[in-house]
């Protein structure tokens, strides 16, 4: 499924992050940057050492916080590492801290002139986040970037499973159908979003 927002193209499929082709992939990191399982485990074992050599130089990163290395062997020419917020209960900064953590990994890209960026489901795996509540804080703190900084030009959600991929497919359409049913102008409903097949 993919939209657009603006001039930019959001887009969710099921698949391998590693084997993305977009400039940037973005890494569910820990704050240590220290490798580990999941997606940050496949990551660096994909793209080899010279991106952990960065990592160690970096030393680390805060959750809702995140930096850049290169891709090593990756096809991404870049890697940025976040971290997202590990699940307690949703009463401890969680749904902030997850917000940041795709707000900080686009800063970092339209810094960096980066025009295409591939997400995991941030915090969804053994950090515990109810994979419902991530799913719409994920696609609403991108739409919401997308929509002030007109960039990048395509940001797109790879998910592990056709689970994960279902919940995100119909949290968009649900967040589409309140942004439209918001927006009184029918010119502005179609500036906004455009599904594409």
């Amino acid at each position: 499924m993919q939209i657009m927002v603006n001039s930019t193209t959001l887009s969710l499929i099921k698949g391998d992050i590693t084997q993305e082709e977009t400039d940037a992939i973005v890494n569910a990191a820990n704050a240590r940057l220290a490798g580990g399982g999941g997606v940050d485990g496949a990551i660096h074992r994909a793209g080899g050492p010279k991106i952990m050599e960065e990592c160690r130089k970096i030393g680390g990163c805060p959750a809702g916080s995140a930096v850049i290395t290169t891709g090593g062997n990756l096809k991404a020419k870049y890697v940025i590492h976040t971290v997202g917020p590990i699940y307690r209960d949703g009463r401890h900064d969680e749904p902030k801290l997850l917000a940041n953590a795709y707000k900080s990994s686009l800063e970092i890209a339209v810094k960096k002139g980066i025009k295409t960026i591939a997400f995991p489901s941030i915090s969804t795996g053994a950090y515990g986040y109810p994979i419902n509540e991530a799913a719409e804080t994920a696609l609403k703190t991108a739409i919401d970037f997308i929509k002030s900084h007109k960039m990048p030009s395509l940001v797109r959600f790879v998910l592990f499973s056709d689970r994960d991929l279902e919940i995100y497919e119909k949290t968009l359409e649900r967040l589409i159908k309140e942004e439209r049913s918001g927006v009184s102008d029918e010119a502005s409903k179609s500036c906004y979003f455009k599904k594409t097949p």
